[in-house]
C-alpha cells in the first residue's frame, strides 16, 4: 500500500492514519506504519523537550537542509521495499506518509522561514519533483486530502491543543486553501478527499475504505481474501 494523507493540522490526518492501520490489521493481517513526523519539531518521534527546543531554534537554512534530507531519505528504494523483503517488488511494499512534501509546500514559507515559490528552498517545486519520483517508483500511490470547516478546525484547536502546535488561528482559512491548491497541483493521479467536519473517526475510515477500493492493488486484494478465509476457518494456519 502506498498512501499520502494530507490536510490542515487538526483535520484528522493522524487519527485517520491510526484507523487505517487498525483496518489493515483486521482486513489484511498486516501491521502498517505511517511516517507521521514532518511538522517541525517532529513530535511524532517522541523527542525530549530539550531537543524540540534545539530544532525550533535552528536557522531557516538549517531547517531547510534538515527537512530536505529527511524527505530524500524517505524517498529511497529501501523505504518503498518495506514489507516486500521476500520479493524485492515495490508493488508488494508499503510506503505510507502523513503530510511529508505537501506539509512542506504549505507550512515552510508560512512558519519555517524558507520554501516560498521561486525562493530559497522552493517547496512547491520540490513537491512536484518528489511526486514525479513517486509516480516512477509506485504509480499506484493514492493521495487522500482531508478537508474540514474552519470553524471545526478552530474548535478542535481550543479543545485539544497540540504541543508546539503549528497552525495559528488567523491562518486557518489560508492553510485550508493551500492544502486544496497542493491537492489540485499534485501529480499523484489516484486521489480523493474526505470531509471530516462532522464525521466520526469510524465514519472517516469507512469512507476511506470505500473510496480506496478502486485503487487497491492485486496483492492487497489477495491479502483481504486470504484474511477473510483465515477468519472463517477456511485457510490453513500452519
Amino acid at each position: 500500500m502506498h498512501l499520502v494523507l494530507t490536510g490542515c493540522e487538526y483535520s484528522g490526518t493522524t487519527t485517520l492514519a491510526s484507523g487505517i492501520t487498525e483496518w489493515a490489521k483486521h482486513a489484511m493481517g498486516i501491521n502498517y506504519h505511517f511516517h507521521d513526523h514532518w511538522k517541525i519539531p517532529h513530535l511524532r518521534h517522541g523527542l525530549p523537550k530539550k531537543e524540540q527546543k534545539l530544532i525550533l531554534a535552528l536557522t531557516p537554512y538549517l531547517k531547510e537542509s534538515y527537512q530536505r534530507f529527511h524527505m530524500t531519505d524517505h524517498m529511497s528504494k529501501e523505504y518503498y521495499l518495506l514489507g516486500a523483503e521476500n520479493t524485492g517488488d515495490i508493488a508488494e511494499g508499503n510506503h505510507l506518509v502523513v503530510g511529508m512534501h505537501i506539509d512542506e509546500a504549505v507550512y515552510s514559507s508560512l512558519y519555517y522561514g524558507y520554501g516560498a515559490e521561486g525562493e530559497f528552498g522552493d517547496r512547491v517545486s520540490t513537491a512536484r519533483y518528489i511526486e514525479k519520483k513517486m509516480m516512477r517508483m509506485a504509480p499506484d500511490t493514492v493521495h487522500v486530502l482531508l478537508t474540514c470547516s474552519p470553524q471545526v478546525i478552530r474548535k478542535r484547536m481550543k479543545k485539544t491543543p497540540h504541543i508546539n502546535g503549528l497552525v495559528k488561528d488567523k491562518d486557518v482559512e489560508f492553510v485550508l486553501k493551500r492544502f486544496e491548491e497542493e491537492y489540485e497541483r499534485s501529480l499523484i493521479k489516484n486521489k480523493f478527499t474526505i470531509d471530516t467536519t462532522s464525521a466520526s473517526p469510524e465514519e472517516c475510515v469507512a469512507e476511506f475504505v470505500e473510496k480506496y477500493e478502486p485503487f487497491m492493488t492485486a496483492p492487497n486484494r489477495t491479502r483481504i481474501l486470504a484474511q477473510k478465509a483465515k477468519q472463517q476457518g477456511k485457510w490453513p494456519t500452519t
